[in-house]
């Protein structure tokens, strides 16, 4: 029997041990490129999907904005969504932010439900007239893998879904100060009011509802000057809710006038502060001796004190003295002014509120009167006496498009008082 060298044979195992390796090299190869393609073509498309949805929820937004005609919406109003929406995601940009979303691929319809079973119309089928809800698809076809292909995957497409409707926004709480209303609701500014204007009032013992305003218990029978300070002091009654009846508590109280007052940046010694009853940005007040017009002043409160961080004496370290000469008020001089650097750091938003409307006619005959709705108004200035007549600046309704009182747009509750805004909800 002939045997081999033992050189050959080890030469010939490793040709054999070279062509294994590269099988396995070539396998793995495979299973790289698949966990290659997996890490970047995944990451690719997930980033699209982050892009379009970024278009849709934009498309949604503004598209919901339109619709304002609620519950009956035209069908000029459904047309005008969809071009809104079409036009804003157009804007948008996909593909590492490299080319803008095209048009025809934005898909803009609208129903009446968020429901399962709830169907989708587009503006030219035409819509039902509730249709409140609008709903955007966005879609991306033909996208190129980079690596996938390799393992037999070819273009990928990718959409994004976006739902918005207009639900009504927070709002400043409620200030248990009534406005008696004057007219109908289908009035131009609400109830017989005119934005912009001032409206005065009191309720005294003594001779009884004079001018446009009472003074509100929220939870009648009860609460009375304590609640009156209590709400005040605090952030006012925030579930703001229509037709809740509400009494009338008679005079204000001292406590409740001090409380008042604290909005302006004024206390007294040894009774609240900043931090148990934080003021306004600002403690200027208006009166008709440092304000003739006597009307119209939100823009000056807004515009120049409030960025000022104006105090109620009108200057740093003035005293209520000084306060009262600007505007012709006889506040005690046990109140101190906060200064200008306390009015910036502690103020909030807190003259700006929001008010029940009520018909004061009704209390002739009755103990409670219902809310017939919610205004904003501008707390002008602080009271020296409990039987002090309180004058305000009317601004309309709370939930009216471009009402003040209206906190940044920011979705409230269901039912909340503030203007509608176009909210995500899907």
């Amino acid at each position: 029997m002939k045997t081999l060298p033992c050189h050959r044979t080890a030469r010939s195992w490793r040709k054999r041990q070279r062509g294994a390796v590269a099988i396995i090299v070539g396998l793995m190869l495979v299973v790289l490129v698949g966990f290659i393609g997996l890490a970047l073509d995944g990451g690719h498309l997930y980033l699209t999907k982050t892009e379009l949805q970024n278009g849709a929820d934009a498309c949604a937004l503004a598209a919901s904005y339109e619709l304002t005609g609620v519950p009956t919406i035209t069908a000029e109003a459904f047309a005008r969504a969809e071009a809104a929406g079409q036009f804003v995601g157009n804007r948008n940009w996909v593909g590492f932010q490299g080319a803008a979303i095209d048009a025809a691929d934005i898909s803009v319809t609208f129903g009446t439900s968020l429901s399962s079973g709830g169907t989708w119309a587009a503006a030219s089928a035409p819509p039902a007239a509730a249709s409140k809800y609008v709903r955007c698809t966005i879609t991306r076809p033909g996208i190129k893998p980079w690596f996938m292909q390799v393992l037999g995957f070819g273009d990928q497409t990718v959409s994004a879904l976006a739902t918005a409707t207009l639900s009504p926004s927070q709002t400043n709480c409620g200030i248990p100060l009534g406005v008696c209303s004057k007219g109908a609701k289908t009035d131009a500014d609400g109830y017989g009011l005119t934005k912009g204007h001032w409206v005065s009032g009191r309720f005294d013992a003594g001779d009884g509802l004079t001018g446009n305003f009472n003074w509100i218990d929220f939870t009648p029978p009860g609460g009375g000057a304590s609640e009156l300070a209590n709400l005040l002091k605090g952030n006012g009654v925030c579930s703001l809710n229509i037709p809740d009846p509400v009494g009338q508590t008679g005079v204000l109280g001292n406590a409740a006038a001090m409380a008042w007052n604290t909005r302006f940046g004024l206390y007294q010694t040894g009774s609240d502060n900043v931090s148990t009853a934080p003021p306004d940005q600002t403690g200027y007040a208006y009166t008709t001796t440092n304000w003739p017009d006597g009307h119209d002043a939100l823009g000056n409160f807004k515009l120049v004190q409030r960025p000022a961080g104006t105090p109620y004496g009108g200057a740093d370290l003035a005293t209520v003295a000084d306060g009262n000469a600007l505007t012709g008020l006889s506040l005690s001089n046990a109140y101190n002014p906060t200064t200008r650097v306390a009015q910036h750091k502690d103020g909030a938003d807190r003259r700006l509120v929001v008010a029940p409307i009520v018909d004061c006619t009704g209390w002739e005959t009755a103990s409670t009167v219902p809310i017939q709705d919610w205004v904003c108004v501008l707390m002008l200035h602080p009271i020296a006496s409990p039987h002090d007549i309180v004058t305000m600046e009317y601004l309309g309704l709370s939930n009216d498009d471009e009402s003040p009182c209206g906190t940044s747009g920011i979705t409230g509750a269901s039912d909340s008082a503030g203007p509608l805004v176009p909210t995500l909800v899907q």
